[in-house]
């Protein structure tokens, strides 16, 4: 099964890739059979990556959310979903392609920083032995995915291309994810007092999720004023994506805490 899970992620990588090729290059020829045909590439992407959670699930017998590896599969898979369900309200096609090609950068990761452990299975840490793991991660990966959306719609923004895309869709993102994210740091605060006695550690992870918390929280109070709507209100949804990204890989694996294992 670790060799089919394995092939089965290979294909979903490929998928990805080809379909942000397709999308960069349809967007550019506005060349709707090039660009339907990314949007079915990277549909069937979505179900060969589900079909890989289900088999990592299988594996170990829990949902993928307890390390590195499942977290990033997870994470990745629900950043690419986001973008398909909004795509069918808003006009995100010129997105396509950045989206798809972060995605397949992120299934790129699973070979390069946990290779080998796609199909290993691990005994698990006492603390992640607790109901909360799966809410508290899945809230995380969630909110997470939500900002890579947004960030990927602020980009495309500064182009001729991406000027049908509404700065609404990049305000619903980033409030969901900013909801989901406020939910999770409670949520793990819950967890880490049943599990370590306290609420709160300054652990680097949560430090770093709470300064990704803080300049998110900024964006939606100053989304108000009309004045800081445009580049300014992109450039900070950008800004935010790149605390997510140290929040994740930079505090993984550059900063021992009590989130080391995740």
């Amino acid at each position: 099964m670790a060799i089919i899970l394995e092939v089965i992620v290979y294909a979903v990588l490929f998928s990805y890739l080809l379909s942000a090729l397709l999308y960069i290059g349809g967007s550019k020829t506005n060349n709707e059979k090039v660009l339907k045909s990314a949007l079915i590439l990277a549909i069937g992407g979505c179900v060969l990556h589900l079909a890989a959670l289900v088999m990592r699930t299988s594996l170990t017998g829990m949902l993928p959310l307890t390390n590195g590896t499942e977290y990033l599969l997870t994470f990745t898979w629900i950043t690419v979903l986001i973008y398909l369900i909004l795509s069918f309200r808003y006009q995100l096609k010129a997105a396509g392609g950045i989206i798809m090609l972060i995605s397949g950068l992120m299934v790129s990761l699973l070979f390069i920083l946990t290779k080998g452990q796609l199909g290993s299975v691990s005994p698990l840490m006492p603390a992640l032995k607790s109901p909360w793991l799966t809410v508290h991660v899945i809230t995380a990966a969630v909110s997470y995915a939500a900002f890579t959306v947004a960030a990927g719609l602020a980009v495309v923004q500064f182009f001729p291309a991406g000027r049908a895309i509404k700065d609404e869709a990049v305000y619903l993102l980033v409030a969901s994810g900013f909801a989901l994210l406020s939910l999770s740091i409670v949520l793990g605060g819950i967890w880490a007092e049943q599990a370590w006695g306290r609420y709160w550690s300054w652990d680097p992870k949560e430090t770093w999720a709470l300064i990704t918390w803080i300049i998110y929280a900024v964006y939606l109070h100053v989304h108000r004023n009309r004045e800081w709507r445009g580049n300014s209100a992109r450039w900070m949804v950008i800004g935010g994506f790149i605390l997510v990204l140290f929040t994740f890989f930079g505090v993984n694996y550059l900063l021992p805490g009590l989130h080391s294992y995740a």
